[in-house]
Parts: C-alpha cells; structure tokens; sequence
C-alpha cells in the first residue's frame, strides 16, 4: 500500500463548495459580522463547550490569518436563497502522516435543526476524501448534543466511542462521543 497524500496546496487555496442550498466559501474577515454572531450565542457556547470570550479584534485576527494555514480549511457557510451567514464549518487538526483530519462546525442562532450542518458536512467529507486525499475524518461532539450527532450521523460519520466526563459545564460533568468517517466507509446518499 502506498503511503498517504495529502494535497496540502487545497488547504492554502481553499475550494468553493456548493450544495442545492449552500455555498461554502472561504472563512476570511468579510465574515467577521457572522462569526461574532455565532461566538456571542450562549446556546452555541454551550453546544461547543467555548467558555472563553472573544474580542472583535480577536475573531479578525482570526479570520485574517486562515488564508495563509496549510493545516485546516475553513469555510464560512451561505444559504443561497438569502445569501446570509449560517455559520462555518472546518477541516483542521492536519496528519499527514496518517491522511487524517478533525472536523468542526458551528452554526449560528436560527439555522439549527433544518438540515444545513448535515448539507454542509457531506460537502466537506466529500471533498476531504476525493480532493485533499484524507482517509479519516474524526470529529468529538458532547453527549448534551444529540441533534447534532444524530446529523453527523446522516453526514456519513460512525460511532467509536465515548470519552467519559470530557467537559465540566454548569455543575455537571459531560461526556464526548467519538465519531469518524473513513474514505473507505459508503457514503450516505443525499
């Protein structure tokens, strides 16, 4: 077997992605307003596990320095029909050694629930697995989420395992669930 490789040019030039609803374009500092949306969000907070608080000063550091990374691709999420901010999606936490990836996403307040974080993920996976090169996608998501795990699911991601008592959030210990998707794994039909 051949070893893994990573087209790391993709993650410098990050793609345009599009979907029947959603385009997923490059997260840079145009998107500032729609990011500080979602990290003011306490419920986005919560579902994150974020307890730090960001200055806009920050959150355009951010933004400015991703165009020049070759470890993650970020993208900022549009809805097409009224070309507003949804939230982003990344792939970051580069092994090239070992063609795997970490996978994140976060929408803001308003777009949960109707199907856009599944739409965008198999994007993403998609293009994780037939463009960059990745064989593994892995991602965590906290056990007081099962929205959102139930979605990574339909985006093609498979359970293994459970890390006990990962987060302490408002008295109370929270565990994560480790999910991934393998280039190999069938992808889930859209």
């Amino acid at each position: 077997m051949n070893p893994p490789s990573i087209d790391t040019s993709l993650l410098t030039a990050v793609a345009t992605l599009m979907t029947p609803r959603l385009r997923l374009e490059p997260l840079g500092p145009s998107h500032i307003d729609g990011a500080m949306e979602g990290i003011s969000d306490p419920e986005t907070l919560r579902l994150t596990g974020t307890r730090r608080t960001f200055s806009r000063d920050d959150v355009l550091r951010h933004l400015t320095s991703l165009a020049d990374r070759d470890d993650r691709a970020d993208w900022a999420i549009i809805d097409l029909a009224t070309e507003r901010y949804v939230g982003e999606v990344v792939l970051n936490e580069l092994e090239p050694d070992d063609a795997a990836m970490n996978f994140r996403i976060a929408l803001n307040p308003g777009w949960m629930g109707r199907g856009y974080g599944t739409e965008a993920a198999r994007a993403v996976l998609d293009h994780a697995f037939d463009d960059l090169g990745v064989h593994r996608v892995g991602l965590d998501v906290f056990a007081f989420n099962p929205r959102a795990e139930r979605s990574y699911e339909k985006a093609g991601f498979r359970h293994e395992g459970r890390q006990r008592d990962t987060l302490f959030w408002d008295g109370e210990w929270v565990d994560s669930i480790l999910m991934a998707a393998l280039s190999t794994d069938e992808r889930p039909a859209l």
